[in-house]
């Protein structure tokens, strides 16, 4: 018997770019190859409603970035009008699960909600966000069990209420290729190269890997960094590499739509965030094409990075065990080469989009039928 065919609906109220958007559009397009019909409601200046036509998903565009009463009321109209037609509906942000609780919470017979959690960031314990994610939303589905486990430990949520759901990777995509060949093609000089792609945010750790590098580049000349990504650091942070006299070795390329070349130019990969994390994308990108990987053991990160096996997890915001650990990786050849083959092993194992698409399917059906998971 053909499984069913759902309508699934996804809101987002934020505006950035990052792993969470790619999340929710990849999710979306690997839901449309396999039959179902899919909406995202969001912003009309978001980034994610520029990108959604290149994923070939439906959006429409509401005023949802505040939680305001004309938020709400564009939310319940749109709801009033639209809602019944869809068989789920999967919020992603505060902002937007708080609308969609409330307006679905005063009409009938509306589809039930799954709240997903991509980031670590404290839950409150009160009394209307204890009722938002335990009654109003039928499940929640988190970015790694470490996750599930601190909704469990910190805010009492029971663990059936929540599944696991590690964001998937296209492998097809993301896999290894020529490194000389993929720095032609960004454009930058073929020499050893460490990098990051991430958002240029605060908590993802980019200063220190700048402490960092000031030391490595006086022992590894000639090896280069590059920053993939944009965000509010940014501003600062090109002029520090200005200061410090770093600008011939730092590369900045912003927001980039060629991440699978940008990650086969790199021989080393480093994230040394200190907050908010759930898996990172660009953690099991980078594993993907074959490249170790230096992180902190935030969030759910040592769910994807194994540390002495694909890369190396160090303390958040230390960075002298961060420069050690990035030396050990330039220094060794052989150990950089094992580590590769260990990330790319452990990368087609876990990472597929269709181990995220499963259970999504699942927690959908599930949650349509009121069965626990």
């Amino acid at each position: 018997m053909a499984k069913e065919k759902l309508n699934i609906l996804h809101t987002e109220s934020s505006c950035g770019w990052g792993g969470q958007e790619i999340r929710i559009l990849t999710e979306s397009q690997g839901m449309i190859k396999r039959g179902h019909k899919v909406v995202i409601v969001c912003c009309p200046n978001s980034n994610i409603y520029r990108e959604a036509e290149s994923y070939g998903v439906p959006v429409v565009a509401l005023p949802i970035e505040k939680k305001r009463r004309s938020s709400f009321l564009a939310m319940r109209n749109w709801l009033k009008k639209e809602g019944r037609q869809f068989d789920i509906i999967n919020t992603h942000s505060s902002t937007d699960s708080w609308l969609v609780a409330l307006a679905c919470a005063t009409l009938r017979y509306m589809p039930p909600i799954i709240r997903t959690r991509h980031v670590s960031t404290q839950v409150s314990n009160s009394m209307t966000t204890r009722w938002l994610y335990l009654k109003a939303c039928r499940h929640i589905a988190t970015t790694g069990e470490k996750l599930r486990q601190h909704l469990h430990a910190n805010n009492r949520y029971p663990l059936q209420h929540m599944t696991s759901v590690p964001t998937g990777v296209n492998l097809d995509r993301f896999r290894p290729e020529d490194k000389k060949v993929c720095r032609q093609r960004i454009g930058i000089k073929d020499k050893p190269t460490l990098g990051v792609v991430a958002t240029m945010r605060t908590w993802k750790g980019h200063r220190y890997l700048l402490e960092s590098w000031k030391v490595l580049h006086q022992k590894y000349p000639d090896w280069q960094l590059l920053f993939v990504g944009d965000g509010p650091q940014r501003k600062s942070l090109e002029p520090l590499v200005r200061r410090e006299g770093l600008s011939d070795s730092v590369i900045f390329l912003g927001n980039r739509q060629d991440v699978p070349d940008c990650l086969n130019a790199m021989d080393l990969f480093a994230l040394p965030s200190f907050g908010n994390e759930g898996v990172p994308q660009g953690i099991m990108q980078a594993m993907a094409c074959g490249i170790p990987v230096v992180s902190t053991s935030v969030g759910a990160i040592t769910e994807a990075v194994v540390d002495g096996e694909t890369g190396y997890i160090v303390e958040p915001r230390n960075v002298e065990l961060l420069t050690e650990s990035l030396e050990l990786l330039i220094h060794n050849n052989e150990l950089r080469l094992q580590f590769s083959h260990s990330s790319l092993e452990r990368a087609i194992a876990l990472f597929g989009m269709d181990n995220m698409l499963d259970k999504m399917e699942k927690i959908f059906f599930h949650s349509i039928k009121g069965k626990n998971h």
